[in-house]
């Protein structure tokens, strides 16, 4: 395997596509997908910047002791935090004081989310009032949503589906690149799990 099959595979998993990896790291998709072609070797500042965003070591990256980091590693993996906000703007600037940092990253599509990136982990503020395509209840008192992303959606929906642990959405949704559903636990907080998804 290669530096850039590596890149491809960890973009894959995480339910990215080319074009919103390279917004990301703010560099061309072009650049993104000649580094998966083996044809560049992205800069320090970009594998630290990958590690971070798929919370994996830079080691992992650039190949070293592959093996040992994925053997029984679980499959489903955290992405981030959702806090559903009403004031949006309000709140970004609540939580750009309170973690003492900037928004990592901004949705480029309108106020839907930002997202800050804190010990390796993504807490994303969501726009209550803008969460067209996701089936996330304005009215709930629940304002927290856990997401966890796999490699292969359809395989962990019937997974939990088995389990019949909690109620379930279906497969939904929220744009052509962005598979979901949702699952909800005993105390009635919402999950969501995404990935890699072919219909």
């Amino acid at each position: 395997m290669t530096i850039g099959e590596q890149i491809q595979n960890l973009r894959i998993q995480k339910g990215l596509t080319q074009e919103r990896l390279a917004e990301m790291l703010e560099v061309s998709r072009q650049s993104v997908s000649k580094w998966e072609l083996g044809g560049a070797v992205p800069d320090v500042d970009k594998i630290i910047r990958m590690s971070e965003l798929f919370d994996v070591s830079t080691d992992t990256i650039l190949l070293r002791n592959v093996e040992e980091e994925q053997a029984d590693k679980n499959p489903l993996h955290l992405g981030s935090i959702y806090l559903i906000v009403k004031d949006f703007e309000k709140s970004v600037e609540f939580y750009e004081k309170f973690l003492k940092t900037k928004v990592s990253d901004r949705c480029r599509s309108g106020n839907k989310f930002v997202e800050f990136y804190i010990d390796n982990k993504c807490i994303s503020l969501m726009n209550e009032s803008n969460l067209i395509g996701h089936r996330t209840d304005p009215d709930s008192p629940y304002k927290f949503v856990q997401n966890y992303w796999v490699e292969d959606l359809r395989m962990e929906y019937e997974r939990v589906k088995a389990l019949r642990i909690g109620p379930m959405t279906e497969i939904l949704e929220a744009y052509p690149t962005y598979h979901y559903f949702h699952l909800t636990d005993p105390d009635g907080n919402r999950i969501e799990v995404t990935g890699g998804y072919t219909i």
